[in-house]
């Protein structure tokens, strides 16, 4: 079944926590939209997008500024999906079909704003052939019969089209996709939405969207005599085991629908959603079953310390350990990662990592080709023993050189996901 999207825009405010929060209620991707952009300030919103995308798992779509097919590439390059352009497609369309054919049709968004547009069908049949693989379209407030000049534009140009809504009820909002039928929605009223309050709103109509949907009902689950089930909740990133709460029928219910953990308190003998008055919500991410139905695992996305005594999960009190390593990888990347962003930050005196600091971009890359060519004399021994230490001096300096150019682990990790 094809879903209709909803695309809210994050503020120049606040956009990374905005970002996160439309992430966390249901956003089917989000747009980073700067209206005063120039070429010097895509620049400057870089770090941003890099950071937005690093605490998001939906596509971000860049938009504002777009001149140059080397704007496109900084975009993307940073972290955006995709890139939705403006006016520059209207002075030379040939910025179009180069970074279609660069980057693909497919990560190319092009604005047709109807109040400046004479012909939008002509202008999106252009951009079609171009190499376009979006359309957006602007100022339906400004159009009584905007529906039927986006059934026109679709039916003609047949590219997928996002229209435009400055409207902040849910209502009007499911209406417009109703009569437009157009694939997704953008949200430019910079107003914070509840992006499941309006999904539900759109079910209502009969719009299709993608909803949290139970693959089996709560009356297999096996509960205690009181209906009651036990909800192990989980950090989705980190693994962390969070908290232990119980769930009723309602409380299930409730937390499919709005996407935030509700549970039955059995001291208050009443539902709560976790976080309602300490605003420590935790968004689901996913809920999974055991082998005898009687436990449920969630997956959160928790905002603030899970636990109300300020903790950042309920389980911090030891009763018995036993000495083990539980070496994490991953965590040992990114500890000493930390520890170089944080000699970058505040330097030390003495320290070998601000003298590359110091010394810059050059001296880096000739440390880290030294470690290379190490590498590979250290693989060509017979012993491989001491390919370890040169492969720890390699990575110690790639994590310099990353440092540098302030790329984060999270930004190989996702790079290497999507080559899976």
């Amino acid at each position: 079944m094809d879903f209709k999207k909803i695309i809210p825009c994050v503020t120049m405010e606040n956009p990374i926590a905005e970002a996160k929060l439309y992430n966390d209620t249901g956003a089917d991707e989000v747009a980073f939209f700067d209206s005063t952009a120039t070429r010097e300030s895509i620049d400057k919103n870089i770090p941003i997008i890099k950071e937005i995308t690093s605490e998001i798992d939906i596509p971000l779509i860049a938009c504002g500024g777009v001149r140059r097919l080397e704007d496109v590439k900084k975009l993307l390059y940073a972290g955006a999906s995709k890139v939705c352009m403006n006016s520059a497609p209207r002075s030379d369309i040939s910025i179009v079909s180069e970074a279609a054919a660069r980057f693909g049709g497919e990560r190319i968004i092009v604005t047709i704003d109807l109040t400046e547009v004479d012909d939008p069908i002509e202008y999106g049949l252009r951009l079609k052939e171009a190499g376009c693989g979006e359309l957006l379209l602007l100022h339906h407030n400004s159009f009584p019969d905007y529906p039927e000049i986006v059934k026109k534009i679709r039916e003609t140009v047949k590219l997928p089209t996002i229209v435009s809504s400055y409207s902040t009820d849910g209502s009007e909002i499911a209406d417009l996709m109703s009569e437009t039928n157009a694939e997704a929605i953008s949200l430019y009223n910079l107003e914070q939405h509840d992006i499941m309050q309006i999904k539900q709103e759109f079910s209502k109509k009969g719009v299709p969207v993608n909803l949290y949907e139970s693959q089996i009902d709560f009356s297999e689950f096996k509960t205690d005599e009181k209906g009651l089930i036990p909800c192990v909740v989980q950090d989705y990133k980190t693994g962390e085991v969070l908290m232990l709460a119980y769930m009723n029928e309602e409380s299930y219910k409730k937390t499919i629908e709005t996407g935030r953990m509700t549970y039955y308190s059995r001291s208050r003998e009443s539902l709560w959603t976790k976080g309602e008055t300490s605003g420590h919500f935790q968004f689901v991410k996913s809920l999974t079953i055991d082998c005898d139905k009687d436990t449920i695992l969630a997956k959160v996305s928790q905002i603030g310390p899970a636990c109300h005594t300020g903790n950042p999960t309920c389980f911090f009190t030891p009763l018995v350990k036993k000495d083990y390593n539980d070496t994490n990888p991953l965590t040992v990347f990114k500890d000493v990662y930390n520890v170089i962003m944080d000699r970058k930050k505040n330097p030390k005196e003495g320290s070998y990592t601000n003298y590359l600091f110091d010394k810059g971009i050059d001296k880096i890359l000739k440390k880290f080709g030294e470690e290379s060519t190490e590498v590979i004399i250290a693989a060509k021994n017979p012993d491989p023993e001491e390919m370890k230490y040169e492969i720890s001096d390699l990575m110690y300096h790639m994590m310099v050189l990353m440092a540098e150019r302030s790329m984060t682990w999270d930004d190989i990790i996702k790079e290497l996901a999507d080559r899976e």
